[in-house]
């Protein structure tokens, strides 16, 4: 059970109620005004609680969970408790993550300006947006309406910040247009100085970086992660795009729609993104590059090619993913081969 002190669980909500707002059926025959009260997982669940199954690594926790019900895929009824009400769905997690949303909303923005909170007089603030303490936001700013601006955090002059925005504490943002319900973690970096420089003999040149940040509609950028501006055509980063902690991308690149960017993930400049491209933790991207929409990328693959729509790919330097794994039983028998060998001289 999520701890009070943190988490504020709603009303409680009947099956049918779950199940209408996470796509899932109720089977014949079970009790559709049934109350849940929370979510919980398999092993601590209670006969009040919903949980899900999603993996069957987790098998045997679901066949003796004390859940009241559970999201399930249909080819896992045979293995449901006759206790638990499954609530039937093509994708459990999803649903699941549907229902606790609806346990768990969002909290109410309180609408605000704290008096340590330094706004310039030309900003703009939408209706019900709340700025905490010790913000700075600086001239021409414009904020839609029910944002959040957390405490310590900095938005640089003439920013555009769309509808229901949620900056975390000590975030900066600074030459961006940012769309709505947009969620920028603590300590995020927005719109710095990308990295760009001429070598010479005489010293290193710095070259002005003059675009922009554009991030679109509904993103996500984790804790401590850093978007250069471009150096003249914008960084965009595309709706829907979901980026874990610790990111680094560089000025002009562009991300597509949809795409999942794991922790600690680093593009260089001027890459191209498709849409629904998944980077595992730990990839590094040159630059100039295009990615390909639908195509993965393996945690800690070093990309220094273009990589074709829909590909696999893995190491470094990255391959597709059965050739890496063909290289590497390759290595193994050479190396198994060399042992024997050494042994019998």
């Amino acid at each position: 059970m999520p701890d009070p002190r943190f988490f504020t669980v709603a009303a409680p909500l009947t099956l049918k109620a779950l199940a209408e707002r996470a796509g899932a059926r109720i089977p014949a025959g079970a009790d559709a005004e049934r109350v849940m009260r929370d979510v919980a997982p398999l092993e601590t669940a209670g006969p009040n609680d919903v949980s899900f199954f999603d993996n069957k690594k987790y098998l045997r926790a679901f066949q003796n969970t004390r859940a009241g019900a559970a999201f399930v895929h249909p080819t896992a009824l045979m293995h449901a408790p006759k206790t638990l009400v499954p609530l039937v769905t093509e994708k459990p997690y999803r649903s699941y993550g549907l229902a606790a949303r609806a346990f768990y909303p969002e909290p109410t923005t309180e609408a605000g300006v704290h008096e340590s909170a330094v706004v310039h007089p030309t900003a703009r603030i939408g209706a019900g947006t709340q700025v905490g303490p010790l913000v700075v936001i600086e001239a021409g700013v414009e904020i839609g309406r029910d944002c959040r601006i957390g405490p310590a955090s900095i938005i640089g002059a003439g920013c555009m910040l769309g509808d229901e925005v949620r900056i975390g504490a000590h975030a900066s943002v600074s030459h961006a247009l940012i769309g709505s319900r947009v969620v920028l973690y603590p300590g995020v970096r927005v719109g710095q100085d990308g990295f760009g420089f001429a070598p010479d003999p005489a010293g290193v040149v710095k070259v002005p970086q003059l675009g922009r940040v554009i991030i679109e509609d509904r993103v996500e950028i984790g804790a401590n992660c850093t978007i250069d501006r471009g150096s003249g055509p914008d960084t965009v980063i595309g709706a829907g795009t979901m980026i874990d902690n610790l990111v680094q991308i560089g000025h002009n690149v562009q991300i597509g729609r949809g795409c999942i960017i794991v922790a600690q993930v680093g593009i260089s400049g001027s890459t191209r993104v498709g849409d629904f491209v998944q980077i595992g933790g730990q990839g590094g991207l040159t630059g100039h590059l295009t990615i390909g929409s639908g195509a993965r990328i393996a945690a800690q693959s070093g990309i220094m090619r273009d990589v074709p729509p829909g590909a696999t790919v893995m190491g470094s330097p990255a391959v597709p993913i059965k050739e890496h794994f063909r290289q590497v039983e390759i290595l193994h028998r050479l190396a198994t081969h060399k042992e024997t060998s050494s042994e019998g001289e």
